[in-house]
Order: structure tokens, then C-alpha cells, then sequence
């Protein structure tokens, strides 16, 4: 008779056989990037073979032009049993070919010990199909059944900042309704703890911009008389955020700092895993918080790109002008919709009233869903038993996800699961997943689905979801 047992131990068979392993080494090689006009039809490809499991299928075109299609998946069992949506994205980004190592491609998945290298290994194909190869034993252990209801979207623009998912999730509200959202992205607080992240941070993007002439002047005539904009640029950066990385900007930070309910879900809980490609400064962010608090509960200011003049070829000239891309990565703590305001007033304040403002907007906003809530104490028991090992809870993902779509169109709660780690590389060369955590992953997931079908899952009443109703700009 089977059991929750047997279906481990049949995921567990399924990974060790390789049977997983070759899986995932056809969905690496299409390479699927969101970011490349001329991989549309790729990103198409991903769609067309992927689903099987005794799912209805249908494929549709993104209400935005130009974006990539969206997949809807189900398998409906019974009314009245619960209902679980599930998420994945099929696209990457750029695969940058020339720049992984010897031996390695972005396109083909190449295993080197505990790590398996190729484009979206991590970033989200290798996560969203374990747990969809744990589904599968989960089904073959209960001879054809799951015991629950099943829903899947697999979205193809995701690293385009997922346009179109708000309106496609909009516009059928009644098709994808569901008691819980539960999906895997991102990486753990470590490589070798489980983690659940009821939420993820979200990103507001603008660019800074100094502009006081048509043209560059001769550096030997006009350096000294000629104001520089990019020193202007330098000292306006450096009054918005101090040497050590603490904003100066009130508006920017939680209103009332981290909520009671946040602290203490993120207390010992550690952070790290970067690798040899990050480390740690233990000196940088907000003074008084932890590394935990630091980015998952407090905002963060980072400058993602800036140039005066042409660095690769400069001349003897005072720049016209100078620009900056910045991000700020936030939580529902803080309000995005005073964020322009707040930075206009501060640089006025700081003697920066030549400083322009543009391109200013929310990218992807923020999401939590209370830590404490009892979808998310479900799946860290189940995860926990299946692992014999502590789950961390987090209330929310440093990166971004669109959990805001789900929670604002669908009022699930949110349970992101992620499999990957700091040092995964994702979005650069080498980008990779450890086999050990893939292996724990399709453990988890498989006593979490038999779980889910025993019929002891919450009550659809009991939610409690934190928003983020910003709009996007």
C-alpha cells in the first residue's frame, strides 16, 4: 500500500537514477532568453514539451505585444479538495556565451561534482521542475492521484520584470482562483538550510541626472571654471547615502522600522552562502541590524550603473553631463509612492537643485504574506519532517518576484520555496545549482504534495495577506 514513504522514496529513485538529471539537460538547451528578440521562438519551444502529469494545457498570447507567451496548466480532481497554484518561469537572461569559463556553455547543462552549470539551472527551470518531477512520484505513489487540485502558470517574461502577468492573472481571476500560491525561486538563507519566504522585496528604479552643457569643453582652457558633472553627480550620490551604505533619505525606509511580527521571525536567523563571488561587509547598511534584517526586512540603496564622458575612450574635456542608474530595494514596510517625492526634497535640501530626477517607477512591487500564517506553518512542517532538518522563515525574498500579481488579483498567500543559494551566479557566466540541494528539493516537495492530499490542509478562511498595492510606473 503506498504511502508518503513510498512516494519519496520514489522522487529520491527518480533524481539518483539520473531520470531527473536528463530532464533538466533538455530544458537547459533551449535557450530561452526573454532578453533576445531573435530567441522568441525558443522561449515558445519551452512551453510546447514541457507539461505532462495528466494536466489540461493551454498556451496563451501575452496581453502585452512584444512579450513572451504565458503557459496555464490544471489538473482538477474534485471540487471542495483544496487548491494549489504553482509558479515557474521559463525564460533567462542573456546567455553571455563568451564569457563562461573553458568547458563550460550556457546551453548545456554540465555537471562538475556537487554543481550543475548551465543557464536557468537556478534562475528558475532547475526549481520549477523538481518540483514538478516530485508531483509526478507523488502521483504514481497514490496510482494516478494527487488528492488535491493543481494549478500552474509558466510565464515567459519574467526577467523582463514579468509583463503581462498582472493583466493575464486580472483577466481570469475566477479560472485561477486557489487557496495558496506555493513555487520555488531564489535562493536559501545558506546552501544547506531550507528556507520559505513568505514574500520578496520590491524594486523602484531611477536614473540621476547632471546635464549642463551641449558639448564637452577642453579640460586645459576650462578645467577649473567649468563646473564638472560628474563631481556634482559624485557629491549628490554621497549625500543620499553615506560612505558606509546607510541612506540618508528618511522617506526611503520603513515608516515605522521593522514591525515586531518581522524581528522576530528573523531572529539567528543566518545569511551567507555567496561564495567566492560575494562576501559579507560587515561594516555596510544600516547600522544597529543584523545581516537578516538588513536585507530582508530594511531598504537598500545600490548604484547599478554611471558614466560621465566615454571611459573606454576618454578625452581631454569637462564632461556635458553625468547619469546614474540607481535601484532601491524595499518592503511593504516603506511607501514607493513617496519615493521621487522624498529624493527631490532631500536633494533640494542638500543644495542639488540642478540634479534631474527621471525614468523613476516601481519595476516589480513588494509582497509578504505574515509569516505566521497557517499555510506557511503547513509547508515548514512538512518540509521540516520530510528533511528531519529546521526550515528557516523569512518574511520575505531579498530579490524580486511578481508575488504581488497573485496576491493582489488571486488574495492567496504566498509560500516561496526557493533550491538555489547566494553563489549560484545567476544573470552572470556560470550560473549554476548544487545537485544536493536539488535532491533535497524533490524530498520536500514530494512529502509536501502527498501532504497536501491527506486532507488536513488549512482552512481557506484563515488568510491574512500584507499588500503592496502600488502600481507600477
Amino acid at each position: 500500500m503506498s504511502d508518503r514513504n513510498t512516494a519519496i522514496a520514489h522522487a529520491r529513485a527518480a533524481f539518483d537514477s539520473g531520470r531527473f538529471q536528463d530532464v533538466l539537460a533538455k530544458l537547459i538547451a533551449v535557450p530561452s532568453t526573454s532578453q533576445d528578440p531573435d530567441r522568441a521562438a525558443d522561449v515558445a519551444t519551452y512551453l510546447d514539451a514541457h507539461i505532462r502529469l495528466g494536466f489540461t494545457v493551454a498556451l496563451h498570447p501575452n496581453p502585452e505585444p512584444g512579450f513572451g507567451p504565458i503557459l496555464f496548466a490544471q489538473r482538477i480532481e474534485a471540487a471542495g479538495l483544496p487548491t494549489v497554484l504553482t509558479y515557474g518561469h521559463g525564460d533567462t537572461v542573456h546567455g553571455l556565451e563568451d564569457q563562461w569559463r573553458p568547458g563550460l556553455a550556457p546551453w548545456a547543462l554540465t555537471v562538475e561534482g556537487d554543481r550543475w552549470y548551465g543557464r536557468g539551472t537556478a534562475d528558475n527551470k532547475g526549481q520549477h521542475a523538481v518540483n514538478l518531477a516530485a508531483l509526478e512520484s507523488v502521483i504514481a505513489a497514490r496510482q494516478g492521484r494527487v488528492g488535491f487540485n493543481i494549478k500552474l502558470i509558466l510565464e515567459t517574461s519574467e526577467e523582463q520584470g514579468s509583463r503581462g502577468l498582472g493583466a493575464f492573472v486580472a483577466a481570469r481571476r475566477d479560472l485561477l482562483a486557489a487557496d495558496v500560491l506555493i513555487a520555488s525561486d531564489g535562493p536559501r538563507v545558506l546552501p544547506d538550510l531550507p528556507t520559505i519566504a513568505t514574500g520578496t522585496r520590491g524594486t523602484f528604479h531611477f536614473d540621476l541626472l547632471v546635464s549642463l552643457r551641449r558639448g564637452g569643453v577642453h579640460s586645459g582652457h576650462w578645467g577649473g571654471l567649468a563646473a564638472d558633472p560628474a563631481v556634482i553627480l559624485a557629491h549628490a550620490l554621497a549625500s543620499i547615502c553615506d560612505r558606509h551604505g546607510r541612506i540618508l533619505v528618511p522617506g526611503w525606509l520603513p515608516k515605522a522600522g521593522i514591525p515586531a511580527a518581522t524581528k522576530s521571525v528573523l531572529e539567528g536567523c543566518p545569511v551567507g552562502g555567496g561564495g567566492q563571488s560575494a562576501a559579507i561587509d560587515p561594516d555596510w547598511g544600516e547600522p544597529g541590524l543584523t545581516d537578516a534584517e538588513k536585507i530582508f526586512a530594511w531598504t537598500s540603496f545600490i548604484v547599478l550603473a554611471m558614466t560621465s564622458g566615454t571611459p573606454a575612450h576618454p578625452v581631454n574635456a569637462v564632461a556635458p553631463d553625468a547619469r546614474a542608474h540607481c535601484q532601491l530595494r524595499y518592503t511593504v514596510d516603506a511607501d514607493p509612492a513617496t519615493f521621487e517625492a522624498d529624493l527631490r526634497r532631500h536633494l533640494d535640501a542638500a543644495g542639488f537643485p540642478e540634479v534631474r530626477i527621471e525614468r523613476a517607477g516601481i519595476r516589480m512591487p513588494a509582497s509578504r504574506t505574515d509569516p505566521a500564517h497557517p499555510w506557511v506553518r503547513f509547508a515548514a512542517d512538512s518540509i521540516a519532517r520530510s528533511l528531519d532538518r529546521r526550515v528557516q522563515i523569512i518574511p520575505n525574498a531579498a530579490g524580486g518576484l511578481p508575488g504581488d500579481v497573485f496576491v493582489d488579483h488571486l488574495d492567496v498567500p504566498l509560500v516561496w520555496v526557493p533550491h538555489s543559494y547566494n553563489g549560484c551566479q545567476q544573470h552572470g557566466p556560470d550560473e549554476h545549482i548544487l545537485a544536493s540541494s536539488l535532491r533535497e528539493a524533490i524530498t520536500a516537495f514530494a512529502g509536501l504534495w502527498w501532504d497536501l492530499g491527506e486532507g488536513n490542509t488549512p482552512s481557506p478562511t484563515s488568510m491574512n495577506v500584507e499588500r503592496d498595492r502600488a502600481n507600477s510606473v
